[in-house]
Order: structure tokens, then C-alpha cells, then sequence
């Protein structure tokens, strides 16, 4: 009896080093990261572009014809004194739109990048929130090319369970491969998927599991003022659209890290989600905002019908696409300013 109170007395002993070296490991890790900080080469120019101006406005776009269409469109005046830092390969542009502060980056496609981005982007910068414009695919017969979804809830689709064949329904929704076997449906050795929840952690909260992810209800209801904003029907002399596209705000919107050109898995996006664009970013850039407790805004173009019948992408549909999400884009960050809005922390 006491050889084994012995016992469990040098394991709790044993213990409570192991926990004791392992907080010591995390602290010197810790000091060590704030060191990095601080030696890091732009470490006093980052700095100084707080100092200079701020808070800013965060603009991130994600494919080369997007941020093409900035550059052209020259709302974007850069800082005389430092007009970009370059950091961990992307480059953050500083300066103004509309006279308002705005720091632009280019995240490069699918979630990973989007999301390393922004969070590079917030952690570096005082930013005030993050406005995302970009292109997308239509899953919703009733948009049309050049319109502008202004989401208000955006979901990442990508994530599943890959269920056994011949396995029981779930509580989540699933997409079962036999259903679309052709010419006849039935049974699949492919079985289907259950599409789960996105975790969300932020400070000060347990983890979420959410698989609906919230724009910022303030920004959203601002955005809503921008329903009747004219938009171009044309690119240039010779690209027109049939009809002038529109500003729609409130549909949900899809992220995955999928180019989405097949029409029978665009269809069950709708009617099982009641998604109207798909795309390959935005679902990260509002969960890092989210985790980070700041505002975000989702803008996006119609470029293409996801799989639908007309399924040759047109460079000129993705530019329009880009100009008209710019320029809902642009117009909301006047808005903001006007506004003067400060997010609850």
C-alpha cells in the first residue's frame, strides 16, 4: 500500500514537470516569435505605414484579372512616402481610395492562400476590416453575367465525410453519388458525402462549429444602400451585355477549393444550400475575420455559369465581372468612411 502511494506520488511529480518544461518550451517560443517580430527586415517600415495613416480599410482580391482591373481603373492612389511592403511573397499595397486609407493585396486562388493573406494582412497592419471583390461562378439561374452578389452568409462546401457504401442518412446534408448515375440512377461504390462544419476559433470564445460563416450584419446593412448603383453593361466598343446587370444583395454564396464547370453538382448546390455563386476564397477571408473579431464584406461578379450551358469562359465576361465587383467595391468603402463605422471588439 505504500510502495503504491509511492508510486503515485513520483507520477504526479513526474507530471507536473513534464507540464512545467512544456509551458517553459511555449514561453521561450513565445519570446522567441516576438523576437522574430521585431528583427524581422520591414519589421520599422511596417511600422512607420501605421504611423503614416490608418486605420485602414483591408482590400483583398485573389485573381490577376481582379486586381487588373483596380490598377485600370486608377481609384487606387498609392503612398507617395511608402506605396507597398512585400511580405512573405505578397505584396501590400498602401494608399487611398476615395480618399479613404486602404491597404490592397492580392491573395492568389483557393482558400489556403486567401486565408494566410489576411491573416499576414491583420496582424501586420492596423486594419479596420476587410472588404473582398471579386469573380464568381453563377449557381442561380437568376443572376446573369455582370451582376454583383453582396453575400450575407457564405459556407465552405469542401469540406465532407466520405461516407461507406450502403451507409445510414446523417443529420448533416449529403450528396449521394447514385443519385446522379446515368442514364439510370442507383447504387455507386463512391457512396456519398456528408458535408460538415467549418470550426471557428477567435479570442475569448470556444470553438464554433459553424457551417454558415456571417458577413458583418453593420457592413451588410451599409452595402444594402448600394442596391441601385449603376453598373456598366459594356467593356469596350466591340464586349456588351444583352441587359445592364444589378446589384443583389442578401443570397449565400459557396467556397471550395474546386473550379466548379459541371451543371448537375452546380444544380444540387441550389436547390440543397440555395447557394447562388461558387468560389474558391471567400469562405477563408471571412472566417479570419471572424476569428480576428473584424468586420468583413464579400462582393462578387458573375463571370461564368458554373457548368451551366454557356461553359466557354470569356475573358472579357471575367474582366466586366471584375470592374462591376470593383466598383460595388469601391462605392462601399466611401460608404464606410461616410459612415465612420467602429467595430465592436
Amino acid at each position: 500500500m505504500i510502495m503504491g502511494l509511492n508510486q503515485r506520488r513520483r507520477w504526479v511529480l513526474d507530471v507536473k514537470s513534464v507540464v512545467m518544461l512544456g509551458l517553459g518550451l511555449l514561453l521561450a517560443m513565445a519570446q522567441l516569435t516576438v523576437q522574430l517580430r521585431s528583427n524581422h527586415p520591414m519589421h520599422g517600415i511596417v511600422d512607420r505605414v501605421n504611423e503614416i495613416g490608418g486605420p485602414y480599410i483591408g482590400l483583398v482580391m485573389a485573381y490577376p484579372p481582379e486586381e487588373l482591373a483596380l490598377i485600370t481603373s486608377r481609384l487606387f492612389v498609392h503612398n507617395s512616402r511608402i506605396p507597398f511592403i512585400d511580405l512573405a511573397g505578397r505584396r501590400f499595397n498602401v494608399g487611398k481610395i476615395k480618399n479613404v486609407d486602404v491597404i490592397y493585396a492580392m491573395t492568389g486562388e483557393q482558400t489556403v492562400n486567401a486565408g494566410i493573406t489576411v491573416q499576414i494582412l491583420l496582424d501586420a497592419f492596423d486594419i479596420r476590416g476587410v472588404v473582398h471583390y471579386g469573380t464568381a461562378g453563377s449557381s442561380n439561374n437568376s443572376l446573369s453575367f455582370g451582376d454583383v452578389s453582396v453575400m450575407k452568409y457564405v459556407a465552405f462546401a469542401g469540406s465532407w465525410k466520405w461516407k461507406a457504401f450502403k451507409s445510414e442518412t446523417g443529420q448533416l446534408p449529403e450528396l449521394d453519388f447514385g443519385a446522379f448515375n446515368f442514364p439510370v440512377r442507383g447504387k455507386n461504390l463512391l457512396a456519398k458525402v456528408e458535408f460538415t462544419p467549418s470550426q471557428l476559433y477567435s479570442a475569448g470564445k470556444p470553438m464554433e462549429e459553424l457551417f454558415w460563416l456571417p458577413v458583418d450584419s453593420e457592413w451588410f446593412d451599409i452595402a444594402t444602400q448600394l442596391q441601385d448603383l449603376e453598373l456598366r453593361r459594356c467593356l469596350n466598343d466591340t464586349y456588351c451585355l444583352p441587359e445592364t446587370p444589378k446589384v443583389i444583395v442578401g443570397l449565400r454564396g459557396s467556397t471550395a477549393d474546386i473550379f466548379l464547370d459541371n451543371a448537375a453538382y452546380r444544380e444540387f448546390l441550389f436547390k440543397q444550400f440555395n447557394v447562388s455563386t461558387v468560389d474558391e476564397e471567400s469562405a477563408a477571408i471571412v472566417m479570419a475575420c471572424l476569428s480576428n473579431a473584424l468586420p468583413s464584406i464579400v462582393f462578387r461578379g458573375v463571370s461564368d455559369l458554373g457548368g451551366g450551358s454557356d461553359r466557354l469562359l470569356s475573358i472579357s465576361r471575367i474582366s466586366l465581372a471584375s470592374v462591376n465587383a470593383l466598383r460595388v467595391a469601391a462605392e462601399f468603402i466611401a460608404l464606410i468612411d461616410k459612415n465612420n463605422l467602429v467595430h465592436d471588439q
